[in-house]
């Protein structure tokens, strides 16, 4: 059955929400980037029915319609790795090297962490996605219930994984499996979970194999960091004579579904490990990040790519990266591997939105549910426009998209057929309340006097 001839389409059969007149990007069977203009795409129970021409869909009837003339249409952004709730301690934690940014700052702050603290940073990072155009994001973080509640409530999809370190005792590990099985398949759906080490540096060996068998006893994935940078990875090599990916693969992660945070410090000597895996091994990159941090290598894109490992993109928390711009991250990945290989035709922007969807849906494990706008797919996508002075004219849509717009120019944001933001307008979080009480609460959250930090950073 083509797309023209799918139930509804052409007829008077109704739809809950109809676009009409965009431009959609789509992907054909060899995964490639196109653009389809003066298109409409028909959803029908939070699922994309239909992707047509605008003609087609005059006669559907719908209960909402959006007027999409002018405007792009694209799969909603994926946050591959965050840590939603630290936007509390954006810019809290400046021009540091990365063990003082850990044990100065953050990790005694996070020490006064309440589920209050956790649950206001959640709604405004949710608030600043959807105006961004991010639809799901992977979290790696504490009162991770509390997250949950706020993905419910706002309408997002999310990945979510309750972290924890060994210095926590068994007590961690047990409450991050009871976390994702609580949760999986929350919020009608749109709630994944995982277990969540927090590092190899943190966590033993025979704490990591054990998170790899409780990954294949309960079928759950895993959300790590590791090889984070390089450094990480040359004291890993003095300390126990492995590389942090050797690490995960003597503990039987490399066997599980995978997603690594960073990997900046992933060697060519690991590449073989990371291609002939059993497990499902995908890589977040933080672009962003690595720059503030100085950190002298980047996430091996390319070398990835050629292996088959899904590198999708990410921000890291807002404490690091002072922003939850997925978009931005687009860009920067882009810019950033071209000065990496020496090579302005690597990456290109049809590359670094192919990036941008198919691989980061398929770096959180879920690449059969959003990624692309197609027939089956959950309705999660956003709609741009490129009419401002910044973005015309438009000679190369693809790089119009990568270099040029911005995460601003995002009009309208939409989660399995919901709206979540109207012509710019937050529809599911109040945010001038969020903040308000946030800032109400920072004296007692910033508060370093106490002399204690949930872990020390020691790589």
């Amino acid at each position: 059955m083509t797309t023209s001839q799918r139930p509804g389409v052409g007829t008077t059969v109704g739809a809950d929400l109809l676009i009409t007149g965009c431009t959609v990007l789509v992907h054909d069977d060899a995964g490639q980037i196109g653009f389809r203009e003066d298109a409409a795409v028909v959803v029908r129970d939070g699922t994309i029915d239909a992707v047509v021409a605008a003609s087609e869909a005059e006669r559907v009837a719908a209960a909402e319609r959006i007027d999409g003339r002018g405007l792009v249409a694209l799969p909603g952004l994926v946050n591959c790795h965050t840590h939603v709730p630290m936007v509390a301690l954006r810019g809290l934690a400046e021009d540091l090297p990365t063990e003082e940014w850990f044990d100065d700052v953050v990790w005694p702050v996070e020490s006064n962490l309440t589920p209050r603290d956790v649950e206001l940073g959640a709604r405004l990072a949710c608030a600043e996605m959807i105006r961004g155009g991010v639809t799901c994001f992977a979290d790696h973080y504490f009162a991770m219930d509390t997250v949950a509640g706020v993905v419910a409530e706002t309408g997002l999809r999310a990945h979510l994984g309750q972290a924890w370190f060994s210095s926590q005792g068994a007590r961690g590990r047990e409450e991050s499996l009871a976390f994702a099985l609580r949760h999986r398949g929350g919020a009608e759906g749109r709630i994944t979970t995982a277990l969540a080490p927090h590092a190899p540096y943190t966590v033993t060996d025979a704490d990591l194999a054990a998170t790899a068998e409780l990954a294949h006893e309960h079928h759950l994935p895993v959300h790590v960091h590791a090889a984070e940078n390089r450094a990480q990875t040359e004291a890993s090599l003095r300390r126990h004579g492995r590389t942090p990916v050797e690490v995960l693969h003597r503990a039987g992660l490399l066997d599980t579904d995978l997603l690594i945070a960073h990997g900046t410090g992933i060697l060519d000597s690991d590449l073989p490990l990371l291609e002939h895996a059993s497990g499902r091994i995908a890589v977040a990159t933080s672009p962003r990040g690595y720059l503030k941090f100085a950190w002298p290598t980047t996430t091996p894109v390319r070398a990835l790519t050629a292996i088959g490992v899904p590198v999708g993109l990410a921000t890291d928390g807002a404490a690091s990266n002072n922003s939850l711009d997925v978009w931005e991250s687009m860009t920067l990945t882009a810019l950033v591997q071209k000065a990496d290989q020496g090579d302005p035709r690597w990456l290109t922007s049809r590359q670094a939105l192919h990036h941008a969807t198919v691989q980061s849906a398929r770096a959180v494990g879920l690449g059969d549910r959003v990624g692309r706008i197609a027939p089956g797919l959950r309705a999660d996508i956003v709609l741009v426009d490129l009419t401002g002075p910044h973005t015309q004219p438009v000679h190369d849509l693809a790089a119009t998209l990568v270099h040029s717009a911005r995460a601003s120019d995002v009009r309208t944001t939409i989660v399995d057929g919901r709206v979540l933001m109207r012509d710019r307008e937050l529809l599911t979080v109040d945010v001038p309340a969020v903040v308000r009480e946030l800032g109400e609460r920072l004296p007692a959250l910033v508060d370093r006097g106490h002399g204690r930090r949930v872990q020390r950073y020691g790589t």
